[in-house]
């Protein structure tokens, strides 16, 4: 099979997780626990230091546009980091490479890092005229991981990641003038990154110009939609409309599902799991629907009876990236499919599957709880990766 990948890939620093320096920081900039927000615009470093204790303090990750670049170069000039790509497409990629899978990644930016660190099997175009580096930076924190701010000690209650971003290219997302050209040769189109355009004529520009590009597809081509945190809220809906009707599988994660649905779903209740699923395959009446999350993973719909593989494939290669990080290889991906699954996850799927009904498919995650350090960066990706390079099988 022939993959193009799409729609932008980003250089990460992702920053070693150190609370002493968070210490001091919030000392230099006169950070108490009263100061701390979530939703705070972050246009200095000690905003984004009240932002990312306030992920902290509650668990929670998320997506957070920064006035200027130079912030996240002053904020990561302080920690100890390592550069990595991110970017729905890429990490795919990447993944998918792990497994000997080849694809073609669209890109909107391109820089040294970009070609040192793309694998050789990954091919790419892009509408980049010239080399820029606008890096984004990734925060996970383990849980249990500890701040103290005077005589107040925040505690994490669950480990997560948080990205931090001011990246032009990927907010402008310009379409490559040969994206036809690839998808002429495409059995499988990738559709991602569309949550960072911030202005709604832009974002209508380019969502018209991909519906443009895809009249290359070739009959029976199937295509895939990956939603993610909008930094525009309100353009969620509009993206989220135009997708479900022009791609096969659309694909979400919980926190989406969640954002969607406008309230809290316990991913262990399967009446109340069932009853969400209903919900938002009415929100989001695509072909096929699929959902993945900490706890399992589902399609339901046109396809969700034959995704189970596939499913299988993304759970996999995303808990081999929680266990180990980058740099995993196809043994280790045997190895975390030799796992068994979350005990509770597994009951909890059979009966979701029998209230579903025909036409869906539910797969339990694999018991993760032995991972002493995991990684929070890249899962849903990661998942994207797995699930696809399964369709390869």
């Amino acid at each position: 099979m022939r993959f193009v990948l799409g729609m932008g890939g980003t250089v990460d620093y992702e920053i070693r997780w150190d609370p002493s320096v968070l210490e001091r920081l919030a000392v230099e900039h006169g950070v108490g626990p009263e100061d701390l927000d979530l939703t705070t615009p972050v246009g200095s470093v000690r905003d984004l230091v009240r932002s990312l204790l306030a992920f902290v303090r509650d668990g929670v990750g998320g997506e957070r546009f920064v006035a200027s670049s130079d912030i996240v170069e002053e904020m990561a000039a302080r920690f100890d980091k390592a550069v990595t790509l991110g970017g729905t497409c890429v990490r795919a990629a990447i993944a998918m490479d792990v497994l000997g899978v080849p694809s073609t990644v669209h890109l909107v930016s391109i820089d040294e890092n970009v070609r040192r660190l793309l694998p050789r099997r990954v091919d790419h175009i892009s509408s980049a005229t010239q080399d820029s580096l606008d890096p984004h930076l990734i925060v996970q924190y383990p849980a249990g991981a500890t701040v103290r701010l005077g005589e107040v000690e925040l505690v994490a209650p669950r480990p997560n990641r948080i990205i931090y971003a001011n990246d032009p290219p990927h907010r402008e997302l310009r379409i490559a003038d040969d994206l036809p050209g690839a998808l002429h040769r495409a059995d499988v189109f990738l559709l991602s990154s569309f949550n960072v355009i911030q202005d709604p004529a832009t974002l209508d520009d380019r969502l018209a110009r991909v519906r443009q590009a895809m009249l290359a597809l070739r009959a029976g081509a199937l295509v895939m939609f990956e939603d993610a945190g909008f930094h525009v809220p309100a353009l969620s809906v509009r993206v989220r409309d135009e997708m479900a009707g022009v791609v096969d599988v659309y694909s979400l994660n919980e926190d989406e599902m969640q954002a969607y649905l406008g309230h809290r779903v316990d991913l262990l209740d399967p009446l109340e799991v069932a009853r969400a699923v209903g919900e938002l395959r009415t929100l989001v009446p695509a072909p096929t629907l699929v959902v993945h999350t900490q706890h399992w993973a589902l399609a339901v719909g046109e396809r969700g009876a034959t995704l189970g593989p596939a499913l299988r494939g993304g759970i996999v290669m995303a808990s081999t990236r929680y266990r180990l990080g980058d740099g995993f290889t196809a043994d280790d991906y045997a190895s975390t499919a030799a796992l068994p699954p979350g005990g509770r996850a597994a009951r909890v799927c059979a009966e979701v599957a029998r209230l579903l009904g025909a036409g869906a498919t539910v797969v339990p995650a694999l018991d993760l709880s032995a991972v002493p350090t995991p990684t929070t960066i890249g899962l849903g990706d990661t998942f994207v990766g797995g699930f696809l390079a399964a369709l390869d099988a």
